[in-house]
């Protein structure tokens, strides 16, 4: 059946089974269309997915997300279980139902209006390697559900939620030793009748809104109410986590053990933290998304008291059509502290052969997966060694694709990766029983995958890591690391606990409302504060205009020279110095100061400012012997004073300059506070009048880390223009 467009706007079409879908399209607005949702899933089942990370050719810009579906699929081991939450629910159950009793490998058990169970038949033949991933598990029901629903109509509805690690073992089996909670469940994936889609390109979003009917059955005018489940807090302390100090590194010893022993290459082994979780879901989701922006961000409300709140890297398995992609991460560095940091550990990582290798193993594995399901010749490497920077990481990353078989689907693409060796280890069968063997307890849903499988064939998961798991009040994260044979055991337990930092800092800031903004109260300390910025025909004026205009202060910039009737109508709080070429006597910057000094204002010069403060205070300015053209220096924190109050005794900062103050030259009312390591004179502040300037650029690039340049200009207005208008008045 064709689409057919309704004269109430809406779209009509029938699915492979025969149920005729109606979809109702609403636009709502854009800007913060997905906040009311992550507020509402503290207490409503539900996902918001979306990608805050952009990597050209691997990631988009997107949020989806649903709430109050009226019907979810759950598992635990070959036991599945079918809800309606609603009426509407109900009448899907009842279509689905009717489904999965013409499918061979099922049993079905007990039903009523609001829930079916079954348990997935056990194989009862021999299956080739080739058709592993037919084998009857909980991905048949997932088929039979998908099929009934399938339609190339419509590409935005189908099942979301998250897949456990578990779920491997339906694939391949192990013996497991770790003891499954009772209320364990290994899938919840729930079919919405409503979903918000927001498209960041076109800067657009809207709801679709569905009904179903077959067979006289018709959810169009059923309630769809669900009662509220609101987030419980405990009373309960946990404990750390469920490794003592120590003991991550005493297993990378006996890993090391069985790479000698040719039964391993690598393996990805984890540890798990618990803290107590005071604040409500969403607010933890809104600060991970703050501080760690990733490609597969998720909040998931899977009802039972258990959240999601994820900031995953990591692609699982994506599938548009036949074509099937993933991107194994593997190799690791800390970020350095700024961007020039950065730079060198991008370096370290790219020229380590240990992190070589492991990106190695994971892609030669995840290329053998392709293999099993896809066309012969259709596995590539399309992109090899890429960098992907996160909010405390640095990763390497491959991107491989292949083209599915005929009589191969999403689903068989997604059993034969599972799971990703980033997350297992090489021989995965082998690397999976060592987990088992030797992690402390059971991964639930870490490892596994979250995402969407939709109606149309397509699908698009991602890994679960840098998850925060929220049960019953207690959230948890738990964090691995790649292990060979050259690993150093104490370093690999530094990664995992380096991995697992940025979501304990979300569990923690969301409790305390903390945010960088509201740390430094940027905001506030420019409120009322006028900037009169004297540009000396520089190429940065503007970014550095930007940085006062961020504290909250009105920026006026004048081209030099500067009249006196601007002083006079503009009656600035500071004037600001900006960098330039050539020389101060290029710009008579001395009447500019004269002018200034005249009316007592408060003066900030940047580079070529601090040269024309310097030698109108009787001071003279020499050449340096090498250019300093786009260069980074560490310099060093003499007096913390105006400019550096709160920063550290190191700061790595930008410089544009061939002509310095000379030191022995300064009028002896000028303090330096900073200098290179060379002893050129990078800080000076007048110990009598608000005078300061800089030798570098505090607005560029190269002075971004730890908010260097931001942080000190905020300390220019704060201290300096601020400190100034309040005592004059």
């Amino acid at each position: 059946m064709a689409t057919i467009i309704r004269d109430d706007g809406g779209e009509t079409y029938e699915t492979r089974g025969g149920i005729t879908v109606t979809r109702q399209r609403r636009p709502t607005p854009y800007a913060d269309a997905i906040n009311g949702y992550v507020d509402r899933l503290d207490e409503r089942r539900g996902a918001v997915f979306s990608s805050n990370y952009e990597y050209p050719g691997r990631y988009t810009r997107w949020d989806t997300a649903i709430i109050d579906p009226p019907l979810g699929i759950s598992s635990f081991g070959r036991k599945v279980w079918i809800e309606a939450y609603n009426e509407r629910g109900e009448v899907l159950l009842s279509i689905i139902a009717e489904k999965l009793k013409t499918v061979a490998d099922l049993t079905l058990g007990a039903s009523t209006a609001t829930r079916l169970d079954l348990v997935v038949n056990e194989p009862d033949r021999v299956f080739t390697e080739e058709e592993r991933s037919k084998i009857p598990t909980v991905f048949t029901v997932l088929r039979a559900v998908t099929d009934l629903f399938h339609s190339e109509a419509d590409s935005s509805i189908g099942l979301f939620g998250a897949f456990g690690y578990d779920l491997a073992f339906q694939f391949d089996a192990i013996k497991l030793s770790l003891a499954r909670p009772e209320d364990q469940r290994d899938m919840v994936l729930f079919l919405p009748d409503e979903i918000l889609v927001v498209d960041h390109y076109s800067a657009k979003a809207w709801i679709d809104r569905y009904d179903f009917s077959k067979g006289g059955l018709s959810t169009e005018g059923k309630s769809g109410e669900i009662a509220p489940e609101p987030f419980k807090h405990t009373d309960a302390i946990p404990p750390r986590g469920d490794h003592r100090p120590g003991e991550y590194a005493e297993l990378v010893v006996k890993a090391k053990e069985s790479f000698r022993r040719g039964d391993l290459f690598e393996v990805v082994p984890g540890q798990k933290f618990m803290e107590r979780c005071d604040s409500k879901p969403s607010q933890i989701s809104k600060r991970l998304k703050e501080i760690n922006p990733s490609p597969y961000s998720f909040f998931i409300n899977l009802g039972q008291q258990e959240y999601l709140v994820g900031a995953s890297p990591e692609m699982f398995v994506r599938v548009s059509g036949r074509r099937i992609e993933t991107c194994p991460i593997s190799g690791t560095i800390k970020r350095g502290d700024d961007p020039i940091a950065d730079s060198e550990q991008i370096l370290k990582l790219l020229n380590s052969k240990k992190d070589e290798s492991e990106l190695t193993m994971c892609s030669d594995v995840d290329r053998n997966d392709k293999s099993r399901v896809c066309e012969p010749g259709s596995v590539k490497v399309i992109g090899r060694r890429q960098i992907e920077m996160y909010s405390r990481l640095i990763h390497t990353v491959d991107h491989i694709e292949g083209r599915l078989r005929d009589g191969m689907d999403a689903f068989d693409g997604f059993l034969s990766h599972a799971w990703a060796v980033t997350v297992t280890g090489a021989p995965k069968l082998w690397a999976m029983r060592f987990i088992e063997a030797h992690e402390k307890s059971p991964r639930a849903w870490y490892g596994g995958a979250i995402g969407m499988v939709g109606f149309n064939g397509d699908m698009n998961t991602g890994l679960t890591l840098r998850t925060v798991r929220i049960k019953d009040g207690i959230a948890e994260v738990r964090a691995g690391a790649t292990l060979l044979n050259d690993s150093i055991p104490e370093e690999e337990e530094a990664e995992t606990e380096l991995k697992a930092s940025a979501m304990i800092a979300a569990i923690r800031d969301a409790k305390t409302g903390n945010d960088s903004k509201a740390k430094r109260g940027v905001a506030a300390v420019g409120q009322g504060v006028k900037i009169l910025l004297v540009d000396h025909e520089d190429s940065f004026v503007h970014t550095l205009a930007n940085y006062f205009r961020q504290t909250g202060a009105t920026v006026s910039t004048v081209r030099t020279p500067v009249p006196e009737e601007v002083f006079d109508t503009m009656k600035p709080d500071l004037v600001v110095l900006s960098p330039g070429p050539g020389s101060p006597s290029d710009f008579d910057c001395k009447a500019t100061i004269k002018k200034a000094r005249a009316r007592n204002l408060p003066i900030f010069g940047v580079c070529l400012g601090l040269q024309a403060l310097a030698e109108a205070y009787g001071g003279e300015l020499r050449q340096l012997a090498v250019p300093m053209h786009g260069k980074p220096s560490r310099i060093r924190v003499l007096e913390p004073g105006i400019v550096f109050s709160g920063l550290g005794k190191e700061v790595t900062v930008g410089r544009y300059h061939s002509i310095f103050a000379d030191p022995s030259t300064l009028h002896r009312d000028f303090m330096i506070t900073a200098e290179s390591e060379d002893g050129t004179i990078m800080g000076i502040e007048h110990t009598k009048e608000p005078v300061a300037a800089v030798q570098f650029h505090p607005e560029s690039i190269m002075t971004l880390g730890q908010d260097a340049g931001m942080r000190m200009i905020e300390n220019v207005v704060a201290h300096l223009a601020r400190r100034a208008k309040e005592k004059a008045a």
